[in-house]
């Protein structure tokens, strides 16, 4: 080989070492920021904060007005902000906790919080211990804040039903071996909560863990059964009361004027608030309801204002938010249960149908498409101990993901 031929020898091999490293640079670059980026899901975090600042500025505008009435007359006009930013503030701190936690250990501890969380629903009914408002006794006061321990119960039979559904998985055909133990569990916190009463947290927990029954596989029958079973029972309660069913009667003729001025009061003034606000409402804080029209305007009936001041933009925007969280956590689910990881991905679609179901209910209830029932709007109401749960839950969400991306990229957990 002559001198020129060796020159150019040598100046290839160079280029193309030079090459091969810049690629392998470039390579190792896309990798280590496409890593970064897909260490959690920013989209859903971002959904849950849009929400939760959402909830934090209706709830002041909604609550402004109320020291000027003579139930909180002591009140400044600032007090139920200041009080949810506490509980906004305690619920982000415990759910960095509650993220550190790795999923597993949930499925170790689901049955005893869910027989804890037991105690404390008993607990509720005890003098002295429970707290009552409106003749409903559901709180546990924690002087910084009132608990409710039927918000608890919301994610502990989430982690209960799937853990019992992982474990009991050959047994689901089996109405002795696999429905009744999980049946009695329920029913026994159907009737603290009708004790209180909560009917609404009934109907979210009982959906919440026929859902993941249903997910889990459960014998088609048994399911059919246990549906007809809970409709029934649900008639029965409502036939059996006066109050619930003077709430039906209302419900299905709001405009009459001896339901509008009693039991379709709240239904009524709450379309009224959606009827003002048309496409763009009136404006922030124009709100005319919240002025002593519309009785718990800052927690279940948040959504009426928010329809009121912004209008259908702003519930649309609202509605795609929690549209995209529930997608999400379904989403999440889905990839857990293909990685073979049942509990986390029963959990996150329990998630997924708690958020859905209960968002579903208080908009329902506040445009006129179900009869009213006392449940918040998650992350948006007014109410310490939901949002407290609700970041819980969100956090565990966030868990489940985390733990499906690090499996994805070959890591272990």
């Amino acid at each position: 080989m002559n001198i020129r031929q060796n020159r150019f020898w040598n100046i290839s091999r160079e280029g193309f070492d030079g090459f091969r490293s810049g690629l392998r640079d470039a390579v190792s670059g896309v990798e280590q920021t496409r890593s970064r980026m897909m260490e959690y899901d920013q989209l859903l975090v971002w959904a849950v904060l849009s929400l939760s600042l959402i909830g934090l500025v209706m709830v002041y505008s909604a609550s402004i007005t109320l020291a000027d009435g003579p139930k909180y007359a002591n009140y400044s006009s600032n007090h139920f902000l200041i009080r949810h930013l506490i509980s906004l503030g305690i619920a982000v701190f415990v759910g960095f906790w509650v993220f550190k936690i790795p999923v597993k250990t949930w499925d170790k501890l689901a049955p005893y919080i869910f027989a804890v969380t037991i105690l404390l629903l008993i607990a509720v009914l005890i003098p002295g211990i429970g707290k009552g408002v409106n003749g409903a006794r559901r709180w546990i006061s924690l002087g910084v804040m009132n608990f409710q321990p039927s918000e608890l119960m919301k994610f502990a039979v989430i982690i209960f039903a799937a853990s019992y559904t992982v474990k009991r998985q050959e047994h689901l055909h089996s109405f002795v071996k696999g429905f009744v133990p999980m049946g009695l569990a329920v029913a026994l916190v159907g009737l603290l909560l009708m004790l209180e009463p909560d009917m609404g947290a009934l109907m979210v927990i009982a959906i919440i863990a026929m859902g993941i029954l249903f997910l889990g596989g459960i014998n088609a029958k048994l399911f059919a059964g246990l549906t007809i079973v809970g409709v029934v029972i649900v008639a029965t309660v409502i036939a059996l009361s006066e109050f619930r069913r003077q709430r039906i009667f209302a419900f299905l003729d709001p405009w009459q004027a001896e339901h509008a001025a009693r039991k379709g009061y709240q239904l009524v003034h709450s379309l009224m608030a959606f009827g003002r606000g048309e496409w763009f409402g009136v404006g922030l804080g124009g709100s005319v309801e919240k002025l002593h029209y519309l009785p718990e305007a800052h927690t279940d009936f948040i959504l009426a204002v928010i329809g009121e001041e912004l209008g259908f933009v702003g519930v649309f925007v609202v509605i795609l938010l929690f549209y995209w969280v529930v997608r999400r956590a379904f989403l999440i689910g889905r990839t857990a249960l293909q990685l073979d990881r049942s509990f986390a991905g029963l959990c996150a679609k329990g998630i997924g149908i708690w958020i859905g179901w209960q968002t579903f209910i208080n908009m329902g209830v506040n445009l006129g498409i179900l009869p009213t029932k006392g449940l918040t709007l998650p992350l948006v109401s007014y109410g310490g101990s939901a949002i407290l749960m609700n970041m819980v839950a969100f956090a565990v969400l966030l868990k489940i993901d985390y733990e499906n991306r690090i499996l994805m990229r070959g890591g272990k957990l």
